[in-house]
């Protein structure tokens, strides 16, 4: 039987695209007191489950439906918990072996750990990733089928001839990204499938800074994050003069996004062939916003956006995106981009404990 209504959930979410639940893991030795040096932090559907550092006793959960899981199984929530903290022995040590690789054995030092798992329902193949980061740079990664560690640079080639022949170590990553990670993303989506699933639409606002500036057709307040929006001419999508944004997330668990249209080479009798459409998974009908001169908010006008309120979820946007950051920046290195095979170069943090991302610094320790 459960097996059978975890085929029928995974059904019912087959225009969903990816599921996926990872985990950061950090070691810092910044040498500053008031810095932790060992972090945990674990997403699902790019929502933030937990959290926790050394300051804290225990694993925090970070949103509703995990303090609700943590009531509802607390054998789950108690082993999941236990075995993050106790990880950070085990962590401490691969810390130590990666300065004694590198010939680095004194200073400021970062480890960051990404690892997790995705099923895909187009290909409906389950797949673990496992990926290590030294110092803001790509270190190692783990290849599941053959075994093996690849090296992503020469100092790390020490440490992968060692893990290579280590296995006890290939045996519990193996496992553990092959049937645990799985079970645990099978679990949440079955629990969260009431809670998490229900489609929000956006508010699409058309905004310009000055006369010059691109106008950007934004999206804010959408749920889930599997989205697209884009800008039409006649009818037909626009790929000139367009710029993507990338999603964000806001304050409230919802998510935005931004697309912009350059208007320096459109006529302005011209502007009536254009509008935006952003589109939802799990809404089958599209939200189309005219290029329209008098509903575009701008800055240098006085009922403009820089004197109103906006609407509900625009103004924490700042706030939430730096709360994010700081909790992402810390983990700092090269993700793995699974789907398309990029890279996600979004944040890094340094050997003097400094993190920065591409908006600029969003954490840096004291210094004596």
């Amino acid at each position: 039987m459960e097996k059978l209504m975890i085929l029928l959930l995974f059904c019912h979410k087959a225009s969903a695209g990816k599921i996926m639940i990872y985990m950061f893991y950090i070691m810092m030795s910044s040498g500053n007191p008031n810095i932790p040096d060992y972090f945990i932090m674990a997403n699902f559907e790019e929502v933030v489950m937990v959290y926790y550092d050394t300051n804290m006793k225990t694993l925090e959960p970070r949103h509703d439906w995990a303090r609700r899981l943590m009531v509802d199984d607390p054998q789950h929530w108690d082993t999941i918990s236990e075995d993050g903290i106790h990880y950070e022995q085990v962590f401490r040590v691969d810390t130590d072996s990666f300065k004694q690789d590198s010939n680095q054995t004194g200073g400021v030092h970062i480890i960051q750990q990404y690892w997790g798992c995705e099923w895909d329902n187009e290909t409906e193949k389950l797949d673990g990733f496992l990926q290590y980061g030294y110092n803001g740079e790509d270190f190692l990664t783990f290849d599941r089928e053959t075994e093996t560690w690849t090296a992503a640079n020469p100092r790390a080639e020490t440490t992968k001839l060692e893990w290579d022949g280590d296995t006890t170590r290939t045996v519990l990553w193996t496992n553990l990204l092959a049937k645990s990670c799985p079970a645990w993303l099978k679990k949440y989506f079955i629990y969260t499938n009431g809670l998490l699933q229900i489609p929000e639409r956006p508010s699409v606002s058309l905004l310009q800074k000055t006369p010059s500036s691109p106008v950007s057709c934004h999206a804010t307040g959408f749920y889930p994050h599997r989205a697209v929006m884009f800008w039409r001419k006649d009818g037909e999508e626009l790929y000139e003069d367009v710029d993507q944004g990338e999603i964000l997330p806001n304050h409230d668990e919802t998510f935005q996004m931004s697309v912009y249209l350059n208007l320096s080479s459109i006529n302005p009798e011209d502007w009536r062939r254009y509008d935006c459409v952003f589109q939802l998974s799990g809404v089958t009908e599209e939200t189309v916003t005219a290029l329209h001169k008098p509903v575009i908010r701008t800055n240098w006008e006085k009922t403009g956006i820089g004197n109103d309120q906006g609407d509900k979820h625009t103004l924490p946007i700042i706030v939430a995106v730096v709360v994010l950051v700081i909790l992402i920046s810390i983990i700092g290195f090269t993700v793995h981009k699974k789907k398309t095979g990029e890279r996600l170069r979004g944040f890094y943090c340094n050997t003097e404990a400094t993190c920065v991302s591409e908006r600029g610094l969003v954490y840096q320790s004291e210094r004596e």
